[in-house]
């Protein structure tokens, strides 16, 4: 008896001690407070505030995909190559994109600290023509990534990857997709720029450009020039850009005027004009522009460009663009947005171009790369933007 209660004894303080060591096993540290994230009002709605700084963050974005068909002239068709017997061919152009946006802003000593950036992914085909309008090689498939936006802006300095001022101090031209069958100047470029707020609606900007592409990237220590004043108030605007071309010493300018009838309609009017400088030059020129430089893209010396919306209600707007140049060319653009939800919308456009020249070309080229004097397309958006 003695043997056994000796090891009925051992085998309780056994027990006794593992359960001891498995309860300490178990034992769960107390959770440290958690950090939620802090909603910014300062700039806006969707902004927040990064943990353990002052810096207010938003990040937003889109999805797109467009369903184009028609004349590649109107920038909504597209051409291939047949597989079997290597004809021309009209296709569905297509494409889906991609877009991440950010938005950063600080309140500082010199004033507010922003920056803003913008990337783009897209899958799709092209138009699928070379310089004449011949069909050539139009696969699908993942293009390059481009960097949109990408700039810092303290106070009214500006600098790193943007848009022109020629182009984004006015506003672009009309709110329909193909607003660029006449063109109103090139958009991507490095920027060193200044904005002016004067107040009670006046305002002006200074930007210093690179340009981009052959005929727009600055070949030398001399930068392109932009320069531009607006008044606005309640019952629209009106603005002007100057712009100096430093690769062919041009000047070109534009002028746009923006009426808000009412709380539905609104229209917008749009003239440039540009000297010929040396971008006429190809017997002398080295790197020809023919006719067409960073800010003076469009045909000849003048173009113009007129347009409006009319909003049916809060979800509905027909939209339509006008436009024409010196060089013959002219452009229509009409389409319909929906929002059927918010942050998803679907837009129907009709575009049509007249390529003035087609039988006798002149020195300014085939901007749209038309394969006929007149030309039709219609595109079909879908966009959801968060």
């Amino acid at each position: 008896m003695n043997i056994k209660s000796l090891l009925l004894g051992s085998a309780a303080a056994l027990i006794a001690v593992s359960g001891a060591r498995a309860a300490d096993a178990v034992t769960v540290a107390e959770p440290e407070p958690a950090e939620y994230v802090k909603i910014c009002d300062v700039y806006g709605a969707g902004y927040f505030y990064i943990p353990g700084t002052e810096t207010c963050l938003r990040i937003g974005g889109y999805v797109r995909y467009d369903i184009g068909l028609g004349d590649v002239g109107s920038f909504d068709g597209a051409k291939a190559i047949d597989h079997q017997d290597g004809g021309d061919n009209k296709t569905w152009k297509k494409n889906a994109r991609f877009t991440f946006k950010t938005w950063t802003g600080q309140e500082t000593e010199l004033g507010t600290l922003k920056t803003y950036t913008e990337m783009r992914f897209n899958f799709g085909n092209g138009a699928g023509v070379n310089s004449v309008g011949d069909a050539v090689d139009n696969p699908a498939g993942n293009k390059n990534v481009s960097v949109k936006f990408a700039w810092i802006q303290l106070g009214g300095l500006r600098v790193g990857k943007d848009e022109s001022a020629f182009d984004t101090f006015v506003g672009y031209a009309g709110n329909v997709i193909q607003d660029t069958i006449v063109p109103y100047g090139d958009f991507d470029t490095n920027v060193v720029q200044y904005y002016f707020d004067a107040g009670s609606g006046f305002s002006a900007v200074v930007s210093l450009e690179e340009g981009q592409g052959t005929v727009g990237t600055i070949d030398s220590y001399v930068p392109h020039v932009v320069g531009g004043v607006k008044y606005k108030q309640d019952w629209g605007a009106i603005a002007g850009v100057v712009a100096y071309d430093s690769n062919y010493e041009q000047v070109t300018g534009k002028v746009r005027l923006d009426v808000n009838v009412n709380d539905q309609i609104s229209l917008f009017g749009m003239f440039g004009y540009g000297n010929d400088g040396k971008l006429n030059d190809d017997a002398t020129n080295v790197i020809d522009a023919h006719g067409r430089g960073f800010y003076k893209q469009w045909g000849g010396n003048w173009a113009w460009w007129a347009g409006g919306t009319y909003k049916f209600d809060k979800k509905t707007s027909f939209n339509l663009q006008v436009s024409g140049d010196d060089d013959k060319n002219y452009g229509v653009a009409a389409n319909v947005a929906y929002t059927m939800v918010p942050g998803f919308t679907v837009t129907a456009e009709v575009d049509y171009d007249h390529y003035g020249n087609f039988d006798s070309p002149t020195i300014y080229g085939n901007f749209t790369k038309a394969d006929k004097k007149n030309s039709v397309g219609g595109i079909l958006r879908f966009q959801r933007s968060f």
